[in-house]
């Protein structure tokens, strides 16, 4: 299992920093915390990371069958849902 530092996952997944730190938060890539010369220090674990890559291109994806008139009616439920989100964030652009 190698360990790898924030700034150095960043450089080799070509990410920004901030990004690396947020994925490490959210718990998205596996790390540890270790308190070095008084400082925590947050490791990246990579082996597993390789793992779960390897799983996610071995997994399948089947199409299903669904009707024109049914993915209309979902688009139809889903541009609601968004007009409804631009609504309130448009509110709180305007409040504040």
């Amino acid at each position: 299992m190698e360990k790898v530092t924030l700034r150095e996952y960043s450089k080799r997944k070509k990410l920004s920093y901030f990004t690396v730190m947020k994925l490490v938060r959210n718990g998205e890539v596996e790390s540890e915390t270790v308190v070095e010369e008084g400082k925590d220090v947050s490791y990246i674990l990579l082996d597993d990371e390789a793992k779960k890559d390897t799983q996610k291109k071995r997994v399948n994806i089947t199409p299903q069958t669904v009707t024109l008139q049914e993915e209309n009616m979902l688009l139809k439920e889903e541009i609601v849902k968004l007009k409804e989100a631009l609504e309130r964030c448009n509110r709180r652009t305007v409040l504040s």
